[in-house]
């Protein structure tokens, strides 16, 4: 089971955005194709709110929601969480529910002022954990999910994350690239099918390598094996 989660905003009790809700349908529909041989089911979450709210973190409150919701109607599952923008930091932070095997944040927002307390990272042990950031993300800074990473890779050594150069925050210039990269990462972790050379590599080195790999023009096509 995948479920994606949308992007969201820091603070806001507004109705979630069909827009935001809207971007994650490909990419479902690629992942669902993709995995149609295996069995794999995608859905893709409807939150509550579009915020994440301070402490309240509405998000990740409604991510849990979702995999607890996997549970009870197909049993016992592996799950992937694939967030972007604010859905990534609700995927790390939902990332140690008991139902899910592997994370996947794409662009995440992360808190970057001092005052604020760093996202927790040691739940995601025994998880498979990949981050891709564009290098231009004018949104997300790209260099807050590189801390992160370091921090997570401390705590889990299987963790990796991919930098998309010369993208920004909806990582369209490179869609095909990181959709092959989301679709690989997916198979791999959850139907243990052997991953694509660069995610392999990238999993295996140490940091900063396996932290700053470059997601290559091609990808999906010309490297693999």
């Amino acid at each position: 089971m995948v479920l994606l989660l949308p992007d969201g905003e820091a603070d806001s009790h507004r109705r979630p955005s069909p827009l935001s809700y809207a971007l994650q349908l490909p990419l479902a529909h690629t992942l669902a194709r993709a995995g149609q041989k295996d069995g794999l089911a995608v859905h893709v979450v409807r939150y509550r709110c579009r915020g994440w709210n301070a402490t309240d973190a509405q998000l990740a409150a409604d991510a849990e929601w979702a995999v607890d919701e996997v549970v009870r109607r197909y049993g016992d599952v592996p799950v992937c969480l694939v967030g972007h923008g604010m859905g990534g930091r609700a995927a790390l932070r939902a990332g140690g529910h008991d139902a899910v095997n592997s994370v996947l944040a794409m662009a995440p927002w992360l808190p970057g002022n001092a005052a604020d307390e760093p996202e927790p990272v040691k739940h995601l042990l025994g998880r498979q954990v990949l981050l891709v950031h564009g290098t231009n993300d004018a949104r997300t800074d790209p260099e807050l999910s590189f801390r992160l990473a370091e921090r997570a890779k401390k705590a889990n050594r299987d963790t990796c994350r991919f930098e998309v150069h010369s993208d920004g925050h909806g990582l369209r210039q490179h869609r095909a690239e990181v959709a092959a990269l989301v679709t690989d990462f997916v198979r791999g972790s959850l139907f243990g099918r052997a991953y694509a050379r660069p995610v392999a590599d990238a999993l295996a080195a140490p940091p900063p390598l396996g932290l700053r790999m470059p997601l290559a023009a091609g990808f999906g096509k010309s490297l693999r094996g």
